[in-house]
């Protein structure tokens, strides 16, 4: 084999001698290699096993292959495919298969009856799997021949009945790629629409959309409709997802792009579409492409084309040009080879250029729509890109003079939420504080919630937004809470920037007394509120403070504690209020509290070695110490509550077990008897209180709220069963309870392993005797399980909140009654804000409580309630009241409450008493609906003025 070889090396190099000397470039030696065909039999031939086999295939995999050895490659693996029998080589074969099919340059057209034929005869799930995906690239490199797409739709079909998952899904795969692709290009539109929804709807059932679509898609985004032109933004969205690190071609060059950042491109190009729901949808789009690369980024807020986004030759290339044409520099002009910035025809643009500028396409569209959509992209893309942010920053603040009021509204919001990544400039603050001269209420508050949390860069910021404030607090009376609580973070967040202010915010002089100022003016409030939380981070301010400072100091903390801080004031003794027990600052006075409110729940927990009489008294105490520590740390008062109020009922259902009551007779303790009702009928409100009341919970929490709501239960049935009510009655009650015992079971069976030794353990080891055992001894069991049964543990999650309510209108300050004609109607005014409230659309209600005992439950409309900020809502409404004739002024109570809905479905049981023939109860839906009082109750005087005749 050598010597031929060598005979066929030197025919060759004597025709090369032959030739003459000028055409000898055109035909050069070269020494052939061995084919990778023959390379691969000869190993595969030299395997002694399946073992060694699989490993040639992996060395071989990992190896180049020319263009021209494809298919001689393929052959050998098919020829090698045939007489392999494990599985795991064939599965190898058949990757490769699909493999090579990719090689550039090949038409996979010769091997796909050999890839056809290998299904026939495979008996293994995962290796025809894995052939279906071989057809599947091969119908991908041969998107434009219709009989190959018949066969391999075909044999899809013919595999569909296989009952391994993986072929069913590729062939659905093979099917969709077969079929709905090619209905991109149907001539009729809304063949072209449904063919991409279907595709997006199989993207949306698992289904893997593969990236070849990606140029079809692209086309379709210059389709002559909206419809097509709206789904196709959605397909190379999606596709943008799913393959965002892959490589695509510019089109009519060389360059090669990440598919994320050209689909972002194309995305963008789309904001400026003739149809305004596309501009919409492509606005919403771009806001979600959050792996986009950053210039790309920048360059949606210039219009002009940005130098890092265009390919320009290097000035190497220009040079080797310069050099080929022979042309050199003269030396006349100064710097004359220099390279040029200026662009040629060769210049390659990475962007198309219709989609530089696409937000500010977008926040300049006619449509308010789309403006509101582009706002919230530029949010979505700003929270997660803090440079981003600082370069949107002037769009944002210039969208505050939109005409439409939603859209300043939606920009406002915006800009709170990357306000953590800004500093507002003095120039920017002029134009945001002007919003405050709006009409809206809304928009002035949204403003206000916007100061809280922004950061500006100068104590001229702080002076022009002081000044703003108060003029808008002359303008706006009601608007006195909102300016308080923003001048209140204001200070907080600035205390540097407002210390050079004070002597000329508090008018004091270092020589000569000034007057002072009146406590009633809400101007000269606000400016305290700012220089007291200010004064809290900067311990040499109080210096500056006058006398008459100190002791508005001390009213104001007394009055307005929760914008007013404790401070340490020098030289004074700290008698204002909770001074001398806040004295830590930030995070290390929380995790104090935090400390002391797990030591206090240890505490409890030893509860189970004490004494009666102690152990009520423990719980009195900690419950105490709790309620203080709600209110001297705010962060912590939804956890202080919640504890306290769990311990409360553990409280209550201790003092209604105690002994005297249950030795004596019903007839000689019935005030006994009555005070236990009441406790049990307590503990019940107090959970669902603890349910619905606090937000954060996690299920380990509702299923202790549980529990102690089935221990209430049981007390209840137990005295129910001690009143010898009638056997009836008391049949009904038992059946009731096992119903919800077996609810709780259903509900909490993970938990169950963590509530141990409590009652519920007891009782759901009882069970099968409680089902089939008389009324009476079921009684009798119930009550000694409750009575033997410890204080359950309670374990916190990271975070509880009470969902609280303050209304701020009525003030209920007013001794003016509301004067109206009986039998008419008055209209109420109520402003509240709403903390940690979960769907208040529907939760909360408005209570009337007039003196003759009659309540008036008013819902709000959806329309009443407002969101200025996370976790916050905030209801405007009003309320009609009405009412006969009264001889002299009244007050009126108006609270807000929270409705709740409690259902559980008990699935049947079958117990030993029931009189049925054959004892089944049937299923049952228990379902308890209240409300929650969750506000102070405001009293308002008014006044129904008999009818004139």
């Amino acid at each position: 084999m050598a010597a031929h070889l060598k005979k066929r090396v030197y025919e060759e190099f004597s025709k090369v001698v032959q030739i003459p000397h000028e055409e000898a470039p055109s035909k050069k030696l070269r020494l052939s290699k061995p084919s990778k065909s023959a390379a691969l039999h000869v190993d595969l031939c030299k395997a002694s096993n399946s073992t060694d086999a699989l490993q040639y295939l992996l060395q071989f995999a990992r190896k180049p292959v020319e263009v021209e050895s494809v298919e001689g490659v393929v052959r050998i693996l098919l020829e090698h495919y045939y007489k392999e029998t494990d599985n795991s080589v064939r599965l190898k074969i058949a990757s490769l298969l699909g493999l090579l099919s990719k090689t550039q340059g090949f038409t996979p057209d010769c091997i796909v009856d050999d890839a056809i034929n290998t299904l026939s005869n495979e008996k293994s799930h995962q290796v025809l799997a894995q052939l279906l995906d071989t057809l599947l690239v091969i119908g991908s490199q041969l998107p434009d021949t219709p009989t190959i797409r018949l066969r391999l739709i075909h044999v899809a079909c013919k595999h569909l009945s296989d009952t391994y998952f993986g072929v069913r899904n590729k062939c659905l795969q093979l099917i969709y790629r077969s079929i709905i692709s090619d209905y991109f290009g149907d001539q009729d539109p809304r063949v072209r629409t449904a063919a991409l929804k279907a595709m997006l709807q199989l993207h949306e059932r698992g289904m893997k959309i593969h990236q070849v679509i990606y140029e079809q898609a692209c086309r379709l985004l210059s389709d002559d409709y909206e419809q097509v032109r709206s789904a196709a933004v959605q397909m190379v969205w999606v596709l943008s997802l799913l393959y965002p690190e892959s490589i695509v071609p510019i089109p009519s060059s060389n360059e090669e792009i990440r598919l994320v950042d050209d689909a972002f491109g194309k995305i963008s190009h789309m904001v400026s579409d003739g149809s305004w729901m596309v501009r919409v949808q492509a606005a919403k789009t771009l806001g979600s492409m959050l792996q986009v690369s950053p210039h790309f980024l920048v360059q949606t807020l210039d219009k002009k084309l940005m130098s890092d986004l265009r390919r320009k030759r290097t000035a190497h290339e220009r040079a080797k040009e310069l050099f080929t044409s022979g042309e050199f520099s003269s030396g006349r002009k100064w710097a004359d080879d220099a390279p040029k910035e200026k662009l040629d025809r060769n210049t390659v643009n990475l962007i198309a250029s219709g989609a530089c500028g696409a937000f500010v396409h977008g926040l300049e569209d006619e449509m308010f729509e789309v403006r509101i959509a582009a706002v919230e992209a530029l949010c979505q893309l700003a929270r997660s890109s803090p440079s981003f942010a600082e370069k949107c920053l002037d769009f944002l603040v210039d969208m505050f003079n939109d005409e439409i009021e939603e859209v300043r509204l939606q920009s406002i919001h915006v800009l709170r939420e990357i306000s953590t990544h800004i500093t507002l400039r003095e120039d920017q603050l002029d134009t945001v504080l002007a919003v405050l001269e709006d009409s809206s209420r809304d928009i002035r508050e949204a403003l206000h919630e916007l100061l809280c949390y922004t950061n500006v860069s100068t104590k001229e910021c702080i002076q022009l937004a002081l000044l703003e404030l108060l003029k808008n607090l002359n303008k706006y009376p009601t608007d006195r809470n909102s300016v308080w609580k923003c001048l209140k973070f204001l200070g907080s967040r600035h205390p540097t920037l407002v210390l050079p202010l004070v002597p000329e915010l508090l008018s004091t002089h270092p020589y000569f007394d000034t007057p002072e100022p009146d406590m009633d003016d809400p101007a000269y409030i606000a400016v305290l509120v700012l220089v007291f939380n200010a004064a809290k981070s900067c311990p040499t301010m109080p210096a500056l403070f006058s006398d008459h400072t100190f002791r508005h100091y001390a009213y104001l903390r007394d009055s307005l504690s929760h914008l007013v801080p404790p401070l340490r004031l020098p030289g004074r003794k700290q008698v204002f209020g909770l001074d001398s027990v806040d004295s830590g600052s930030g995070s290390a006075s929380v995790e104090s509290a935090q400390l002391f409110l797990q030591q206090s729940l240890h505490r409890v927990s030893t509860i189970q070695n004490l004494e009666a009489p102690e152990a009520r008294e423990l719980l009195n105490f900690t419950i105490r110490d709790l309620q203080r520590l709600g209110e001297l740390q705010t962060e912590l008062a939804g956890a202080a509550d919640f504890c306290a109020t769990f311990l409360r009922c553990q409280l209550l259902l201790m003092k209604a077990l105690q002994e005297k009551l249950w030795n004596v007779a019903v007839p000689l303790c019935l005030k006994q008897n009555v005070t236990a009702t009441a406790a049990a009928q307590q503990i019940l409100e107090e959970t669902y209180k603890l349910e619905f009341l606090y937000s954060g919970l996690e299920s380990r929490q509702v299923a202790t709220i549980h529990h102690v709501r089935l221990q209430a239960k049981a007390l209840q049935l137990i005295l129910y069963a001690r009143s010898r009510q009638g056997l009836d009655p008391l049949i009904s009650c038992c059946e009731k309870f096992l119903q919800d015992v077996e609810s709780f079971q259903r509900l909490f069976l993970s938990e169950l392993p963590h509530l141990q030794d409590s009652f519920m353990d007891r009782v759901c080891e009882l069970l099968p005797r409680l089902t089939s055992c008389k009324p009476v001894e079921m009684v009798k069991i119930l009550q000694s399980t409750l009575r033997q049964s410890g204080l359950l543990q309670l374990s916190l999650p990271e975070q509880i909140h009470r969902a609280t309510a303050t209304i701020i209108e009525p003030t209920g300050e007013s001794d003016n009654p509301l004067r109206f004609t009986s039998g008419l109607v008055v209209a109420l005014d109520i402003d509240a804000t709403l903390e940690h409230v979960n769907d208040p659309q529907n939760t909360v209600k408005v209570q009337v409580l007039y003196p003759d005992g009659q309540s008036h439950v008013i819902h709000p409309k959806p329309g009443d309630f407002r969101k200025p900020g996370p976790h916050r809502h905030r209801l405007i409404t009003q309320v009609y009241l009405s009412h006969t004739a009264w001889t002299e002024p009244s007050q009126v109570e108006v609270r807000l409450l929270l409705a709740y809905s409690s259902s559980s479905s008990s699935s049947s049981s079958r117990l030993g008493w029931s009189d049925g023939a054959d004892g089944v109860i049937p299923p049952s839906e228990a379902t308890v609906e209240g409300t929650i009082p969750f506000s102070k109750p405001v009293k308002v005087y008014i006044m129904p003025k008999p009818a004139r005749r």
